[in-house]
């Protein structure tokens, strides 16, 4: 660091910590590579692959220095009048210092977060990782109970020394001998001139940065850094904590109101014309099996069909499910409502799809939903069970099923303390075990409803020792599926030795997908698309369906087998009644699909169709933008309903 020449030392202070920052925000994007390497040699192979990458970059640094901008613009102001007034008092330099360490490393520690946050959602960091707020013990110690989540804490505390060592040296270079320096002796007329100058200059460059672009219509917004084709290319360029901020201010105007995405009474008016359309083919169900028939649906944590052989993964992770599915009525074209465990469990048993970013179950006062399946099953004579690993108030979601027709909810509190081993609570063997006999000790002239959420597939990932299942694979995430579909087959395996199994309808779906390999486009594919598939080999036979269905059906779908008319969610038989489009949402994304086209929507105004079969990566939406308007008025409408 040079002493600063003729610029005053208050400024070239502060040039040097935008500088520091600007360099610690760079090594967080560049951690992003490796985490992604499979998609970063996708398009350095490409041509103008790497140049796309440091467009990335520059883009980052724009946003970097909006960021910076921002947290050094009060600090500009407080240094100019300090120079003006020649106030030498170290008290005064100090806090200004203490201060600008406290907030940039603030800014760190957002940038920290977000890169395990970005890996697992592939998307940055935003408001809804604050969702769990009510919650703060349980989301602690899941956190804290990951061992790849400790990592980034310490590398945290590295960074932030080092950070506070650099700032150090530049705080003693350039101001920490202010008081012995008489600096106002040598100061000429010209002297404050210039400097007056040069700090209206500043100013005018410190708002700039803060606006980040010199269009007057708008400043910087999460659409600016969507430049490409690319989804990782253009995540890449975006700042978590101005992403954060955003959807902070985004989530204060939104959360009281209802979704508004077109009109109200066009989007009845259309959904009622869709359902028509649906319900006039005259196709009818070939079997039902009638109201007797008892049904266990097991929600699976993250087991997107990306983990699934049947699907297309080759590393052999899944061979209880690869068998199941094919002795099973398969679906192989559904998709999960959104990306979280809540999400999952209110579309599959309420047959509603999620809204965007809102939680549909954390309410204080809590709606009765008259089309979900505990509540249509037990006023057609069902035993309605809940079973989980972990507490089951998390997410609000025991409140809210008791309220919507659980009559007994199984949670970590009833199984013995040396079986929990995380702030999951206990393996999914153990609830699997808990639920055998659960059922075997319900009143038989009734038939059961039991719904059973797993959890092994989401951190902390603690493999359960003493069991016989030796994983081949070495990545502990891996592990845990091959544990995960060990303890499904063996959950199978032992219902069959009693006498309800051959009239149970054995149904499987996940609650969410998961960001595995690469992403092709803005909303993964992998993170909704979702093995469904109902397993009875004394009634059904095995079969594909390549119709589009969602979460949202399965309530349908399960009362269709039974023959129990239940016509009070947006769920539909997809079998009989063919759906024209999938949809689904991400939070503050919208994803449409048919068997061509996969159309994306982004609150902040990007819009792309693509050709996803065939892996295309071309933009259509301006080429084809009838249909990208027709998908986008399906969801719309359904969303509004």
């Amino acid at each position: 660091m040079q002493k600063g020449g003729f610029l005053p030392k208050q400024i070239v202070y502060l040039l040097w910590t935008y500088i520091i920052a600007i360099c610690f925000f760079f090594v967080f994007r560049l951690a992003i590579l490796p985490l992604n390497i499979e998609s970063i040699r996708e398009i350095l192979s490409e041509e103008g692959g790497l140049m796309l990458l440091f467009k990335a970059f520059f883009m980052g640094f724009r946003f970097d220095t909006l960021i910076s901008c921002f947290v050094l613009s009060p600090f500009l102001i407080s240094l100019i009048l300090a120079y003006y007034l020649n106030i030498k008092n170290r008290i005064f330099y100090k806090i200004n210092h203490y201060a600008l360490i406290v907030l940039f490393s603030l800014c760190f520690a957002i940038c920290c977060i977000d890169i395990p946050y970005f890996k697992y959602f592939f998307n940055r960091f935003n408001v809804q990782a604050f969702i769990w707020i009510d919650s703060p013990i349980f989301v602690f110690k899941m956190i804290s109970q990951e061992p790849s989540y400790i990592v980034y804490f310490f590398i945290f505390v590295a960074i932030i020394t080092l950070y506070s060592w650099l700032m150090f040296r530049n705080y003693k270079r350039f101001l920490g001998n202010l008081k012995s320096n008489k600096t106002t002796e040598n100061r000429t007329a010209k002297t404050y001139i210039l400097n007056f100058l040069l700090f209206i200059l500043l100013i005018g460059l410190c708002f700039l940065g803060m606006r980040g672009r010199i269009e007057k219509k708008s400043p910087m917004k999460v659409g600016t850094a969507y430049f490409s084709n690319n989804p990782l290319i253009n995540q890449m360029g975006l700042n978590p904590n101005f992403t954060l901020i955003k959807s902070i201010e985004e989530k204060s105007k939104q959360d009281n109101k209802p979704l508004d995405l077109m009109d109200k009474n066009e989007a009845k008016a259309f959904v009622k014309q869709e359902f028509i359309r649906m319900k006039s083919s005259g196709n009818k169900r070939e079997v039902v099996l009638g109201k007797k028939t008892n049904v266990v649906l097991v929600i699976m944590e993250a087991m997107g069909t990306c983990n699934i052989g049947h699907f297309g993964n080759t590393q052999n992770l899944t061979p209880n499910l690869d068998y199941l599915l094919n002795n099973s009525v398969s679906y192989e074209n559904v998709y999960t409502a959104g990306i979280h465990t809540y999400n999952g469990v209110y579309s599959t048993l309420f047959g509603q799809p999620a809204l965007m970013h809102k939680h549909s179950m954390n309410l204080t006062i809590i709606p009765k939903i008259e089309g979900g399946l505990p509540n249509v099953l037990k006023e057609n004579g069902y035993s309605t069970l809940y079973f989980t690993t972990h507490d089951d108030q998390f997410d609000n979601i025991g409140g809210f099923l008791s309220a919507n027709g659980e009559e007994r909810i199984v949670s970590v509190k009833d199984y013995p303390k040396d079986e929990v081993k995380s702030t999951l609570g206990v393996s999914d063997h153990v609830m699997f075990n808990r639920a055998i006999e659960e059922i075997n000790s319900l009143d038989k002239t009734k038939p059961f409803f039991a719904t059973l959420l797993t959890s092994a597939n989401h951190g902390p990932y603690i493999f359960p020792e003493n069991i016989p299942l030796k994983p081949k694979s070495k990545d502990i995430k891996d592990k845990m599926i091959e544990y995960s579909d060990w303890a499904i087959g063996k959950f199978i395996e032992k219902a069959k030795q009693f006498p309800w199994f051959d009239n149970t309808l054995f149904v499987f779906i996940a609650d969410h997908g998961a960001y595995k390999g690469k992403a092709d486009f803005e909303l993964p594919l992998s993170y909704h698309h979702t093995p469904f598939f109902i397993y009875s080999p004394s009634k059904l036979k095995p079969k594909k369906v390549e119709n589009i269905g969602l979460q949202i059906d399965v309530a349908a779908m399960i009362s269709s087998y039974l023959g129990i008319e239940n016509n009070k969610t947006l769920g539909i038989d997809f079998e009989t009644y063919p759906r024209l489009y999938g949809y689904f949402s991400a939070d503050d994304k919208l994803g449409v699909i048919d068997n061509e086209y996969y159309y994306i929507w982004n609150k902040n105004g990007t819009e792309y169709l693509y050709k996803y079969k065939t892996s295309d990566k071309t933009n259509y939406i301006n080429k084809k933008k009838d249909k990208a308007k027709q998908m986008q008025k399906y969801a719309f409408s359904m969303l509004m309903n």
